[in-house]
């Protein structure tokens, strides 16, 4: 794990992400941005886009295999359908995040747990809300497999996923690089189905230094 040097005074720009909300916003390339887990397990769902082509966005099979790593962590590239880096983590306080178990939804939900928590709100769904209010002629097509910062997915030998008890803390933190300029989309989980945090989904914080 690797912590910062930054002073969260000092940052340009800070939010709460309150549990069930999307957060989106672009960072001009040099910037870091930090995301900090407040009370801890909590899933920060997160999909990143080349501000200046969008449909140049995150690829979860390109990072693993240009990283020849499964979890994400300090050093890590994170990279585009075209190749390219989009953002590299420089400071990470808990150490693995997921990049395969994807985001919940409505559907997923029904076959996850039961039929009756079709209803309820998901990550999917904010994810959506994110892309279709920033306009600029995204929609669902640009929704795409997503980074679970702070979430625990082993896999197993035989290649099955395995959703775990966290390993994140209140406080803890990712922090990343921007190479070029980017639009970063959060859903802050609202998953009240697993157990992973207790039940109980939490706020985020985002901060953006220059």
């Amino acid at each position: 794990m690797t912590t910062s040097t930054l002073d969260p005074a000092l940052a340009t720009y800070r939010a709460t992400v309150l549990a069930g909300d999307h957060w989106m916003h672009e960072i001009k390339r040099g910037q870091t941005f930090r995301i900090v887990d407040l009370e801890g397990n909590q899933a920060a769902d997160t999909l990143f886009y080349n501000a200046l082509d969008p449909a140049d966005r995150y690829a979860a099979d390109v990072t693993i295999r240009q990283q020849a790593a499964l979890y994400l962590t300090t050093g890590t590239a994170l990279m585009s359908v075209l190749g390219n880096d989009l953002l590299t983590i420089v400071a990470d306080t808990c150490g693995r995040h997921d990049t395969v178990g994807g985001a919940c939804s409505r559907e997923s939900n029904t076959m996850r747990y039961t039929a009756e928590t079709e209803p309820m709100h998901a990550c999917r769904d904010s994810f959506l809300s994110g892309v279709q209010g920033w306009g600029h002629g995204m929609g669902k097509r640009d929704l795409s497999c997503n980074i679970n910062f702070f979430m625990n997915v082993p896999v197993t030998p035989d290649g099955r996923l395995t959703f775990a008890d966290g390993i994140s803390a209140p406080g803890r933190y990712v922090e990343m690089r921007a190479e070029r300029d980017v639009i970063a989309l959060i859903s802050n989980c609202p998953q009240l189905n697993n157990p992973c945090n207790a039940y109980n989904p939490t706020p985020v914080e985002v901060l953006i230094w220059d």
